[in-house]
């Protein structure tokens, strides 16, 4: 007797709701106010100083709300603050893309409260032990102190005591392109961490750094944490922070899956695209980390986000994409952005497919073991937004006897419509 492979004409699925993990913090102004107080940074701080703070590329929930209350204790101080965008390559490697991503965030000076000052100027602060000039923006250096704001979270790339957060944004946020290429180029070739211990006190002292401010999440994106931090003390903070990040931060409903369908990738998403802690990815593109929390063997790419302005660094993690998603991929700015980071195959382009029929047909052909076998998929929005998930019959019973987790509907046909494609928005 024959058997038939399975297909997107009969899937068939449920969704399940994740409740978050993690706290919520619901007076943030105030927190970030108690934070600094904490600090007590009048001792540093003079009436008519100026003071730069960060704004960076990433899709931070609250961070307006943060940095107007950061630029609000500055103006208690006596100071005069300003945003300085902090991304590295990112906007194209120009001042005008920069500010225009922060814009695009509603990071704008009437909301923040403050002006908005964008170069890709850098000037050098001081040597590394490895022999390469450490720089920051021109635009901060000018400032009488620099405040040091970024979300704390695992990282896509680097993995260390410190990934994603103060110190990142202080290396590789502020040293925009041509910092940001030197970086990359020295991790390459020394490792993330030996760069880190090495650079962070000369950046700190070089360039006037008067605090850091973190931001912690709960795994709905909700802020969970503010935490002010002297900047001598980056090092030795930020590691407890990201431990805490890592246990709250959004995971799949179950961690192995024959395909996992991504609606959207970007860099507002992932600085990645997509975040490869989820997707467990973060050894070799296409590779399920053994590390990982999650073990995928097809990724399928059916969209980029709005805000990522074109750029889908992240589209090479995928093994399959829809055509559109070429179409709407910004070449120039994706290839720069992998060029700086010295990952290129997360620019190269997938097997791509005009539907989600075709994509998700040839995904299931490509299942090892027994074609007959119940296919194994998770269908997502994002590897942000994982509090409703799409997920084939063959998890029910799984999802049945899990406490963690809510099926909220029937199990029905994956609803694909006659043109072949699925909803652009996951259903809930």
């Amino acid at each position: 007797m024959s058997t038939r492979a399975a297909s997107a004409s009969s899937l068939t699925g449920f969704v399940v709701r994740q409740p978050p993990r993690g706290p919520r913090l619901d007076d943030i102004a105030p927190e970030v106010h108690a934070a600094l107080t904490g600090l007590d940074l009048a001792r540093r701080v003079r009436p008519g100083d100026t003071v730069a703070i960060t704004a960076g590329s990433r899709g931070i929930t609250d961070l307006a709300v943060v940095l107007r209350a950061i630029v609000e204790h500055v103006r208690v101080l006596g100071a005069e603050p300003f945003l300085v965008p902090a991304m590295g390559s990112h906007g194209g490697g120009t001042a005008e893309g920069q500010a225009q991503i922060l814009t695009t965030y509603g990071l704008t000076p009437e909301v923040v409260g403050c002006p908005v000052r964008s170069s890709m100027d850098v000037v050098e602060v001081g040597r590394s032990r490895f022999g390469f000039p450490v720089v920051t923006d021109a635009q901060a250096a000018g400032a009488d102190h620099v405040v040091v704001c970024n979300r704390v979270k695992p990282h896509t790339l680097f993995a260390g005591s410190v990934e994603s957060g103060l110190v990142k944004m202080l290396l590789i946020g502020l040293g925009k392109q041509v910092g940001a290429t030197t970086l990359h180029r020295a991790i390459a070739a020394h490792g993330w961490q030996a760069v880190v211990d090495d650079v962070t006190p000369v950046l700190t002292r070089g360039a006037k750094v008067l605090a850091g401010v973190a931001i912690v999440e709960r795994s709905d994106d909700a802020t969970a944490r503010v935490v002010a931090v002297e900047p001598d003390a980056f090092l030795e903070v930020e590691p407890g922070l990201l431990r805490q990040a890592a246990s709250w931060m959004p995971r799949l409903p179950f961690p192995d899956a024959d395909l996992l369908l991504v609606d959207r990738i970007g860099k507002d998403v992932s600085g990645a695209g997509l975040d490869v802690n989820v997707v467990g990815r973060k050894g070799a593109p296409h590779e399920p980390d053994p590390h990982g929390a999650a073990r995928i063997a097809t990724i399928a790419v059916r969209g980029l986000t709005s805000a990522t302005n074109g750029n889908a660094i992240g589209i090479g993690l995928a093994e399959l994409c829809r055509t559109r998603v070429v179409e709407a991929m910004d070449p120039t700015i994706t290839r720069l952005n992998a060029l700086t980071a010295l990952h290129l195959p997360a620019a190269m382009i997938p097997l791509d497919y005009a539907t989600d029929t075709a994509m998700i047909d040839t995904a299931l052909a490509l299942q090892a073991g027994d074609p007959a076998r119940a296919p194994r998929v998770q269908w997502i929005r994002d590897t942000r937004d994982l509090d409703h998930v799409w997920c084939s019959a063959a998890y029910r019973v799984e999802a049945d006897g899990r406490d963690d987790l809510e099926v909220v509907s029937d199990v029905v046909p994956l609803p694909v419509g006659p043109d072949g494609n699925l909803p652009d928005v996951l259903p809930a």
